[in-house]
């Protein structure tokens, strides 16, 4: 999924707990479901963050040798200004675009 072009808060929000807990019934749930996609979705801004940051690793030994590179400052910035992986969750749960199943329904 694309996480650049989320509309998700980028400050503080406050969320109405009725709309959260409508598509389970529970909140707690809710906040269980919640809590495993924003680790999804942490994990994946990681791991390209890790990939385009790579690109910029210089291996030396020296520590004399400190390079700053612009390009390298700019990707970490942006990455800086995203949404959290908590508030892009929340979006994509109040847009129902998150699927969850339940493992004891799903047996029956």
């Amino acid at each position: 999924m694309d996480y650049k072009n989320s509309k998700a808060a980028t400050t503080t929000v406050t969320y109405d707990k009725n709309k959260i807990e409508a598509p389970t019934g529970n909140i707690y749930e809710a906040i269980t479901i919640l809590a495993k996609r924003a680790e999804q979705i942490n994990g994946d801004l990681r791991s390209e963050l890790i990939e385009k940051l790579e690109e910029f690793a210089t291996y030396t030994d020296s520590l004399d040798e400190v390079f700053e590179n612009k390009e390298q400052i700019e990707v970490s910035k942006f990455y800086e200004k995203l949404p959290k992986a908590t508030a892009i969750a929340i979006e994509e749960w109040l847009e129902d675009k998150i699927y969850y199943r339940k493992p004891e329904e799903t047996q029956e």
